[in-house]
């Protein structure tokens, strides 16, 4: 039995699959642990939805920023974007069951050291602050009021019922948890800045280098943040190798690190940048 983290996806099956096949993956024995972004950008997202419903028993996944994206668009509260690839899930017949698994996945996995979120966490957080918080995310996004909660994430203005809980603290942790790269002096969630660590301006810093983080005795297993790149380290599994950007799948066996990657496919150019 083995344990595989992967990188966002992002409708890139067939790079997806031939990965799985690389590491021979077996889901009667083997685990895999998906960063989030299963979806959008790239050319199959229904695909790539399918499968992983279709083997939920062997696979772990938190939710991403293009996830969420998806289930306001199938709400209907987002105009849609350029970069756009959804409309085949959206048609689907079996779009009801696909996005009732998708809804149902947590923004934080936590499983002895290791750590998994789509982005990041703020330095102040603990490991059991984070799991607090997906929890709390969790209940109200699955709650009577998930649909408001998923307007409300998009549009400032949304109407919110008081005895639906903190709106200011769930937009806090759907943001940091989905989007976060960069921090701000003062520990700050700055999403202006996309690119590589290296070329930030200065007083910013990377969300998993902020001093006095509280996560830091454990493993942090991430994505999100392409320019980034696979990067590995005592304390972090970078694992976003930009696979919808033409470049690369990345898989990391946790039991002994050991990293596989599979090529995009040469003939796919993404819509947009990030």
């Amino acid at each position: 039995m083995a344990t595989y983290a992967i990188g966002d996806i992002q409708g890139c099956f067939d790079p997806f699959r031939r990965l799985l096949d690389r590491i021979h993956f077996d889901p009667k024995a083997d685990r895999l642990w998906l960063t989030g972004d299963l979806v959008n950008r790239g050319p199959a997202s229904l695909e790539v939805l399918r499968f992983v419903v279709d083997h939920q028993d062997s696979i772990v996944s938190v939710l991403g920023n293009h996830d969420i994206y998806l289930l306001q668009r199938y709400l209907g509260v987002v105009k849609v974007k350029a970069f756009d690839t959804l409309q085949d899930i959206l048609r689907a017949p079996d779009a009801p069951r696909l996005l009732d698994w998708l809804r149902h996945r947590p923004l934080v996995h936590r499983d002895g050291p290791y750590l998994m979120v789509h982005a990041g966490l703020l330095p102040s957080w603990s490991a059991e602050d984070a799991v607090e918080r997906s929890e709390e995310a969790s209940r109200a996004l699955l709650g009577p009021h998930g649909n408001l909660l998923l307007a409300a994430l998009r549009h400032e203005a949304s109407p919110w019922p008081d005895e639906a809980g903190d709106l200011a603290r769930l937009r806090e942790t759907f943001a940091v948890m989905t989007r976060a790269r960069m921090l701000d002096t003062k520990g700050g969630l700055r999403e202006d800045f996309t690119g590589p660590p290296e070329n930030a301006p200065a007083g910013l810093v990377p969300w998993f280098d902020a001093k006095n983080r509280k996560t830091g005795s454990s493993v942090m297993i991430f994505g999100h943040w392409a320019a980034l790149g696979l990067r590995i380290r005592t304390d972090i599994l970078a694992l976003d190798s930009g696979c919808v950007w033409g470049q690369a799948l990345s898989a990391v066996r946790l039991e002994d690190r050991a990293v596989v990657q599979e090529p995009s496919d040469p003939s796919w150019r993404p819509q947009s940048a990030e």
